[in-house]
């Protein structure tokens, strides 16, 4: 039996995207959880494809990251 992923390869470039950008500021996920108010689980669980984002989450972790979010989707290619 052959199992699809629940989520495209432009899903999986949104995420890596999202995943650079704390990184790349040395950001831990228990940082940006307390930014948004979350259990460190919540971003463990989209970091790790287990759970999917919608917009408005999005945007908040966009403004979390102190990261514009229009420039998070160009660099993903989604603009």
């Amino acid at each position: 039996m052959i199992v699809k992923s629940i989520f495209s390869k432009k899903y999986t470039v949104f995420l890596d995207v999202l995943i650079q950008a704390r990184k790349s500021q040395c950001l831990s996920q228990q940082v940006i959880a307390t930014r948004l108010g979350k259990p460190q689980s919540f971003i463990s669980k989209y970091e790790n494809g287990e759970r999917r984002l919608d917009v408005i989450e999005f945007f908040a972790i966009a403004k979390a990251l102190e990261k514009d979010p229009v420039q998070l989707l160009k660099e993903c290619g989604l603009l």
